[in-house]
């Protein structure tokens, strides 16, 4: 049912029956429109000023946009650049197997060096970042909601595959926001360009209704695969080529994911798709594998999201090699100009 009601905020379910749903959801938009602007305009009234630099980076609609990959980016440059970062994350759906949640998770264990506070009271967060680590800087990642917070720099992606669904507030689409908000952001990113032909209408719209903002064009760069496990060994991203695997994901965006994949010249034999963040069984994972050895396929390839949460399960055996996408932000033009524009702010 959530998969369905999905393509119907996507637009992709047409016809009758879709049409009434979306319908019946319109009232309810309309309400959490009325309450998310209240929010917004309450919480800024009284914002909160940090002892740091703040920059955010957060989407307008639900799915994944590709944040994760932006915040590992810009929290490894600037730590390169000297700064000390910390990086606030809420830990969106957290359970005992991964107290972090899997985004924090995968970051911490990306970026060794650089602290992951997790706490949904991102002042409390940001607090206790500046008292323990020392830091200048704390990366909010999904932070465009955070009215609570003044911020230096407000960063938003737009999944280029996806940019804003039917156009319509939750539940009716999938925008978190009115589009008008789009207007605070200084700088706009349309991720996974490559996946869709048709990107440059969504930046054409991006550069109307925020004309003061720098646009940049990001794709989702395949590093190789590492075994479960074993992030240290990466094979290069045409290891399997030719070779035909079954996917597991449980992540916003699993076409990205799937794109990706036959990008690099892999044939997708099965494809066994889970709502954002969904925690595995060992049981349930031994079935899929049951039904990827019926048809004779010998590798299984899952995101580094869901990787986070298999191996909370613990070491063991499924009976086939599962293999993680590791991914990086890539800025197709002017890499040099968004890495500037995050300096600045260190000049005032």
């Amino acid at each position: 049912m959530r998969s369905y009601l999905y393509t119907i905020a996507t637009g992709k379910s047409k016809g009758f029956i879709p049409a009434i749903i979306k319908l019946l959801l319109l009232p309810l938009s309309l309400i959490y429109g009325l309450v998310v602007r209240f929010l917004a305009f309450f919480y800024t009234l009284r914002s909160y000023r940090l002892p740091c630099k703040v920059i955010s980076i957060g989407n307008i609609t639900l799915g994944g946009t590709g944040k994760t990959v932006l915040v590992e980016f810009v929290s490894r440059y600037l730590k390169e650049k000297g700064h000390k970062v910390a990086i606030l994350s809420r830990g969106y759906k957290r359970s005992d197997a991964c107290s972090l949640g899997d985004e924090p998770y995968m970051l911490k264990r990306q970026l060794e060096d650089i602290p992951v506070i997790v706490n949904p009271d991102r002042i409390k967060a940001a607090e206790e970042a500046v008292r323990d680590y020392g830091v200048d800087t704390v990366v909010l990642d999904d932070g465009f909601q955070q009215w609570r917070i003044k911020k230096d720099l407000e960063i938003v992606l737009v999944d280029a595959t996806e940019p804003f669904g039917n156009g319509r507030l939750l539940p009716a689409g999938i925008l978190r926001q009115p589009l008008s908000a789009l207007r605070q952001a200084d700088i706009l990113f349309l991720s996974k360009v490559d996946l869709s032909p048709g990107y440059l209408k969504a930046k054409d719209f991006l550069s109307r209704i925020n004309p003061g903002a720098l646009i940049f064009e990001s794709i989702h760069k395949p590093l190789g695969f590492y075994g479960l496990g074993n992030n240290q060994e990466l094979f290069r991203p045409e290891a399997f080529k030719a070779e035909t695997v079954a996917l597991i994901s449980g992540i916003g965006s699993p076409d990205s994911f799937e794109g990706l994949i036959k990008g690099l010249g892999i044939n997708i034999g099965l494809s066994f798709r889970f709502p954002d963040h969904h925690h595995y069984s060992e049981e349930e994972l031994r079935g899929l594998i049951r039904q990827a050895k019926e048809k004779n396929i010998t590798k299984i390839i899952t995101t580094e999201k869901d990787a986070v949460r298999i191996i909370s399960l613990g070491p063991v055996d499924y009976g086939l090699p599962i293999f993680v996408l590791r991914i990086a932000l890539k800025i197709i033009e002017n890499e040099e100009g968004f890495c500037n524009r995050l300096l600045k702010l260190y000049s005032f």
